[in-house]
């Protein structure tokens, strides 16, 4: 599968909005819910590689910057840096990843930083026991009040949250993930706070601060900031690595 990601307008007008509908085979008003904001935002998917490739020549001609992404391939990939534990030293980041490997990246080379919010469905079954009133007991008791006892199966939805930071440095493809939790923070020494949380929040504050030039970008922190980029036909809940992707390449 491929997608193809419109980014970079300066305005909408709707002259704009004509010209992209013609070209995608939808209506301007399906594009102007599309370009909510300033981009970036996944327009379109194909099957084929050249239809893509097609339609996003069609838009740069119009005035209108595009990405095509092969879908399949970036999720056969396999380069992403998770990260276990870090330091933050003067100079640089210290990482030491979930394979036991240890990386320094200076804060200069620092390129994007991407907070976001990863957002899991589980599936509960729980047994529901529950007693009611039976009228065929009472009366085969002789009007003493009986009650049947009712079991029945009832499927929960459970929704968990976790944030995570998406790094990338030097120009490199890669990200480097931390996940609030699932890393130790005691590389912080004494600027160590009391939980994940707060201790996730210094993270992505330090980094910020002492990257310069450094492109952030939070809108992947909020539900309706992942629909807005992904689009009606990608899940946001399996699909986020995905969107730091494609913001990350539109941002650079």
């Amino acid at each position: 599968m491929y997608i193809v990601v419109i980014y970079g307008w300066k305005e909408v007008s709707n002259e704009l909005l004509q010209a992209i509908a013609r070209a995608i085979g939808i209506t301007a008003f399906e594009v102007q819910q599309r370009m909510i904001g300033d981009g970036p935002s996944v327009i379109a998917r194909f099957a084929d590689l050249q239809q893509a490739q097609v339609l996003a020549g069609t838009l740069n001609q119009i005035g209108i910057a595009t990405l095509v992404v092969d879908v399949m391939e970036f999720r056969s990939r396999t380069d992403s840096i998770i990260v276990r534990r870090f330091e933050l030293t003067e100079s640089s980041l210290n990482i030491e990843t979930r394979d036991s490997k240890r990386i320094d990246i200076p804060y200069s080379t620092i390129d994007v930083l991407l907070p976001g919010t990863n957002i899991v469905k589980h599936s509960k079954i729980q047994t529901i026991t529950e007693r009611k009133f039976s009228l065929g007991k009472t009366i085969l008791t002789g009007g003493l009040q009986t009650r049947k006892k009712i079991e029945y199966k009832k499927d929960s939805a459970i929704v968990q949250y976790g944030k995570v930071l998406y790094l990338y440095s030097g120009g490199r493809q890669q990200p480097v993930i931390f996940s609030q939790d699932d890393m130790t923070y005691d590389g912080l020494g004494a600027k160590m706070q009391i939980s994940r949380g707060l201790n996730f929040t210094y993270l992505k504050s330090e980094l910020h601060r002492l990257s310069p030039g450094v492109a952030y970008d939070d809108r992947l922190s909020k539900r309706i900031g992942q629909i807005r980029l992904l689009g009606s036909t990608l899940n946001p809940e399996t699909n986020l690595d995905l969107a730091a992707e494609i913001l990350s390449q539109c941002l650079r």
